[in-house]
């Protein structure tokens, strides 16, 4: 089954009972109406089609009774939230390749955006805007980022046979020091204009947003560059090892079959 769209005369498509009297050709020769072959109905159809690439899509909107729009919104927040949670400690674990580690650092991450909260405190009273969310956002990805690279030049670190211990750490810890204060100093060169223009018609997201990362940078270099290596050197030492796949010779056996004689 598929859609048919036609378009009629004027005469014809001015009402819904001239379209159900249409006749149709029936294969002997025949006519037959309309409404006695299909069911004819008018139903709401969108005036505009909006499309994201090529595919086209629809708001969809609900109407609520018994409870009001905040804590139907709430609700709906705080399952995307555990769901985005449960998302993101797996991935740590899938990076880390420790549950004791990747918990620790799950919940210490909160102590990264910290500056962020302060900030948007501090700039809207308390009030979290739509800015400040995609600040939060932005922060917490940036501790993320942080906190892979030094496992993972960690772990690095190990393999080259370094010994696990205050030495690995702190060998680690000064090597990704620099990328760490560079990408965080060229960030905040990017949104720190926008936060001392203030708020401004033009920049009512991009301003609460510039807040809040400018307050989660220095509280996420700091974490990633003390409490990260110290958490590294108290809950690193074991992990799962890395899957090392050896490779097998497989030898081809020939077998030749003599003939019987005679044949």
């Amino acid at each position: 089954m598929f859609d048919v769209v036609v378009l009629g005369t004027p005469d014809t498509r001015h009402s819904l009972t001239s379209i159900q009297n249409l006749l149709i050709d029936t294969p002997s020769g025949g006519h037959v109406r309309l409404q006695d072959v299909a069911d004819l109905r008018i139903v709401p159809a969108p005036t505009v089609i909006h499309r994201d690439s090529v595919a086209r899509r629809i708001d969809v909107t609900a109407n609520l009774r018994g409870r009001g729009v905040a804590a139907v919104a709430a609700d709906v927040q705080r399952a995307f939230v555990i769901g985005a949670a449960i998302g993101i400690f797996l991935l740590l674990q899938a990076v880390f390749r420790s549950w004791r580690l990747a918990l620790v650092v799950f919940l210490t991450l909160p102590m990264a955006v910290s500056g962020g909260v302060l900030a948007a405190y501090a700039n809207g009273g308390g009030i979290l805007s739509l800015g400040s969310l995609i600040g939060f956002f932005a922060v917490f990805g940036i501790a993320v980022r942080n906190n892979i690279t030094l496992v993972s030049r960690y772990r690095r670190l190990e393999q080259e046979g370094e010994e696990f211990g205050t030495e690995l750490v702190q060998r680690g810890a000064r090597e990704r020091a620099a990328p760490i204060l560079a990408s965080a100093s060229a960030t905040a060169l990017a949104f720190l204009p926008l936060a001392l223009s203030g708020n401004i018609a033009g920049l009512e997201i991009v301003h609460p947003m510039a807040i809040v990362v400018l307050g989660g940078l220095i509280t996420t270099t700091l974490f990633s560059l003390v409490v990260a290596p110290a958490t590294y050197l108290l809950f690193g030492a074991d992990y799962e090892p890395e899957l090392e796949l050896q490779p097998t010779t497989v030898s081809d056996e020939i077998v030749t079959e003599a003939a019987p004689a005679g044949s």
